[in-house]
């Protein structure tokens, strides 16, 4: 499965596009960051969004897009760019005809660190590995992205054979849909699924 994983925001706006599937090697094909000035004006800045969005959806066919779920901040002002551009990119995929999907912060950390409590630093430590690359991705927007690219990729992978195993099967049937399809089923931290098997 690809995924474009996008994390949003006005300044910078996290791209990162990812192959993979539960139990598979996970591959990057690509990770950027939008960057616009505060001096320029909104409707530019999310034009400019909505153009590189376009443009990678054309450029890479991902299957899916995740992007992170906005959540209530002390700073309103930083809370409304976020939803801005979570909204812009979200437009874009539906245009393009492509599922989208949001996953929260924790649910993104504990996805790819076993610790929905993890921090940036982690989440990048740990993003670098998955992915087998030589450096941190940075900024951590970049990181981000493809966190949730991955998050997704794998969630996103086991919740399509949950729904081609009977929509709501027990884990053992989940896991013997991975397994009949070629795959392995990932075993989840217990920190990721709140001390429960999925």
């Amino acid at each position: 499965m690809r995924v474009l994983g996008i994390d949003p925001g006005l300044t910078r706006c996290g791209l990162g596009v990812v192959d993979g599937l539960p139990g598979r090697k996970l591959r990057l094909i690509d990770v950027s960051v939008v960057r616009s000035g505060s001096d320029v004006p909104l409707g530019q800045r999310l034009l400019l969004i909505e153009e590189k969005v376009d443009a990678w959806i054309a450029e890479y066919a991902p299957e899916a897009v995740a992007i992170e779920r906005v959540f209530s901040q002390h700073n309103v002002r930083t809370v409304m760019g976020t939803a801005q551009a979570s909204g812009v990119a979200a437009l874009v995929a539906a245009r393009r005809g492509l599922s989208v999907a949001a996953h929260t912060p924790s649910e993104v950390k504990a996805a790819v660190s076993g610790n929905g409590q993890a921090d940036k630093a982690q989440v990048a430590s740990m993003v670098m590995r998955l992915l087998q690359l030589e450096a941190k991705p940075t900024p951590a927007d970049a990181a981000d992205a493809l966190a949730l690219a991955i998050c997704h990729a794998w969630r996103g992978s086991a919740d399509g054979m949950l729904r081609r195993a009977g929509g709501s099967a027990p884990a053992n049937r989940l896991r013997a849909a991975a397994r009949d399809s070629g795959s392995q089923w990932p075993e989840w931290p217990r920190s990721a699924t709140n001390g429960e098997s999925p």
